[in-house]
């Protein structure tokens, strides 16, 4: 039994242990000690990766998808894991699946960690399911250890993270930050099934979602490990990354309006082509993007889709309505990009004869990590002698609405050549047991760092 934070035994009003500083001194003695290194067993760290990839529809792979037949079985696997890991395993009224050790700082709040199992059509191996993994293997050899922290330690596997058939993404940890109401509950499939419905075939309770929120402060801080999902660390050889912001996301759609015409009888200098249109702002949004991406700004510009009207081989596009996405660590740019857009593409569209307009559909803001856990996992870099860099995420991850009730920071490690959400998305082992050993120092020292702090 550990007994660094048992009180002293009773003594004579003289005897100095009796004293408040005394008893803060015995108190901080074990704080004070070096931290040992966690047992970490990278081979179980990976055959749990592995197991956990094989649960996929083997048509599609690696396709896990929210609510499916494998992610079920996947989350029943996930549970027994958690459990001989000596973890008490629950599954809260969103369907986030948590294990829990407890801490010996009664009352404390807990340190968490975790990701999530689901994925993307033909999605990756390590999307996801790399910070549950890690996050367990690190509760796992607290356990092999016999080691107790002063806080609690949540390993948490969220439900939903990717866009579910409903529309809606990173559905446990909106729901754990209190941000997920009762319009996204109700959203439908293809099918008519709602999302709150799909929730229930899993094992959450919808009708009690207000359960599964966290109030602020209840968490002493979340650390999610993550694949960059990018190139960035493997080009500069470096092993981890240590996350600024993860970016803010706007989505626009666009929409062009020109004249259908037919293709072979009208001159090219009386159409209003809507594709040249659409074309042109295509092109200014890449070049935009590039000039305004820089050291100390990340900006990225996208059009993924595009519906033209008529659609036919012999007439001129009439109509097209267009994706546009940014994703920034800047504010004001997330704001104006699409305004500035269409504004620097005024000339293009009078000499396309056609006209733009734009409408928002979601605007999400950058979500900044904390700087003492940015501090953290620099610290627990160098602890491991493994090089590193700070860096923004360009993809949203379950951290952000963590951040707004914790103290929040994110550990990237390399993907061979920055693939993701795809059948290539590869890590190799050693990079894999290199970020599981600073998400282990992180909280470990997380973990002494406020538990001084409140002595």
């Amino acid at each position: 039994m550990d007994t660094s934070c048992a009180p002293p035994t009773p003594a004579t009003p003289a005897t100095p242990a009796t004293t408040p500083q005394a008893a803060a001194a015995a108190l901080l003695q074990p704080l004070r000690q070096a931290l040992p290194d966690l047992p970490l067993r990278g081979d179980r760290l990976w055959r749990r990766l592995e197991a956990l990839a094989g649960f996929t529809r083997p048509d599609l792979p690696w396709t896990r998808r929210a609510f499916s037949p494998e992610f079920i079985a996947a989350r029943a696997w996930l549970r027994e894991e958690f459990a001989s890991a000596g973890l008490a395993v629950r599954l809260d009224a969103a369907g986030n699946l948590i294990g829990r050790r407890e801490g010996r700082m009664p009352g404390a709040p807990a340190l968490a960690s975790g990701s999530h199992s689901d994925t993307v059509l033909q999605g990756g191996r390590f999307d996801g399911i790399l910070g549950v993994a890690a996050a367990l293997e690190v509760a796992h050899a607290l356990h092999d250890a016999g080691q107790t922290w002063h806080h609690p330690l949540e390993v948490i596997d969220f439900l939903a993270e990717e866009p579910t058939d409903h529309g809606v993404s990173c559905v446990g940890s909106r729901a754990m930050a209190g941000l997920l109401d009762m319009p996204l509950l109700q959203a439908a499939d293809a099918g008519g099934e709602t999302l709150a419905h799909a929730m229930r075939r899993i094992g959450g309770m919808p009708e009690l979602i207000d359960t599964a929120r966290r109030e602020p402060g209840s968490l002493a801080a979340f650390v999610e490990l993550h694949i960059e999902q990018g190139p960035v660390l493997e080009q500069e050889h470096l092993a981890i990354g240590v996350v600024t912001h993860i970016v803010g996301i706007h989505r626009v759609e666009i929409t062009v309006t020109g004249q259908p015409d037919h293709a072979g009888t009208t001159p090219m200098h009386l159409r209003h082509d809507a594709l040249a249109g659409a074309a042109a702002l295509i092109t200014l949004a890449h070049h935009r993007a590039r000039a305004l991406n820089q050291a100390e700004r990340y900006v990225v510009a996208t059009v993924g889709r595009l519906a033209v009207e008529p659609n036919s081989t012999n007439t001129v596009p009439g109509l097209v309505r267009m994706s546009l996405e940014v994703r920034s660590d800047d504010p004001e740019v997330l704001r104006s990009f699409a305004d500035d857009l269409l504004h620097g593409a005024q000339g293009e569209m009078q000499r396309c004869r056609v006209s733009a307009t734009a409408r928002t559909q979601t605007l999400t803001p950058p979500t900044r990590a904390d700087d003492g856990v940015i501090a953290a996992i620099e610290q627990a870099a160098r602890r491991h002698g493994h090089t590193h860099r700070r860096m923004p995420s360009g993809a949203g991850h379950d951290a952000a609405p963590l951040a707004r009730i914790a103290p929040m920071g994110m550990v990237f490690i390399p993907c061979r050549g920055g693939r993701s959400h795809c059948a290539r998305e590869w890590s190799d082992p050693e990079q894999v047991l290199a970020g599981t050993q600073v998400l282990a120092a992180t909280l470990q020292g997380l973990d002494r760092q406020l538990a001084t702090a409140a002595a």
